[in-house]
């Protein structure tokens, strides 16, 4: 379970240090931002290879035991995180111009959708702190990031939704082989 952890601490608190106050500080007192990049890379890199090891070698430790019945609310969650991943890695849409951020949202839709069905403690401390980490910075980066001023265009809206839909479509299809456990949906 240590590992796990240790993960999650080397994954998250780079991806915290501009929230922390600290970006600005490291980077001038590195050598130039390429070092900075560098590091943090690493780092980052570093953790989510010690929470995948650290997740497939923890204990199951039951703590609470989602309802079969209800694992429509992870599917339903996991659409709209879908489609806020994809519309934050395109150019400017009109999600992106609303949400600012709009993968840090889908991550958290992410995050819960898999907290609700996973009730081991190496899933609930995995998809708890991703959830804590990515809602955080999300309300953090909504008071303090301005409305990007650039054209927007509804295309890349559809373009969002359409490949958010065909990854879930993907994902849910081929979730046994890729992450070791299957979706039911019946």
């Amino acid at each position: 379970m240590w590992i796990l952890i240790t993960g999650l601490v080397l994954f998250t608190v780079p991806h915290m240090l501009r929230e922390m106050g600290l970006r600005d500080a490291l980077i001038r007192a590195l050598p130039s931002i390429g070092a900075y990049k560098g590091i943090y890379s690493v780092v980052a890199l570093a953790g989510l290879a010690l929470i995948i090891l650290g997740k497939s070698q923890a204990p199951f430790s039951m703590v609470w035991q989602p309802l079969y019945e209800w694992r429509y609310i992870s599917h339903g969650l996991m659409i709209p995180a879908l489609i806020l991943v994809v519309a934050g890695n395109l150019p400017m849409s009109h999600l992106r111009r609303q949400l600012r951020n709009p993968m840090l949202l889908g991550v958290t839709l992410w995050g819960l959708s898999h907290l609700w069905s996973n009730g081991d403690l190496a899933s609930m401390l995995l998809f708890g702190t991703i959830t804590l980490w990515s809602g955080c910075k999300f309300v953090v980066r909504g008071f303090t990031v301005p409305v990007v001023d650039r054209p927007v265009s509804i295309l890349w809206d559809g373009v969002a939704l359409a490949t958010g839909l065909v990854f879930y479509v993907v994902i849910s299809i081929y979730h046994g082989q890729l992450f070791g456990v299957g979706l039911n949906f019946e």
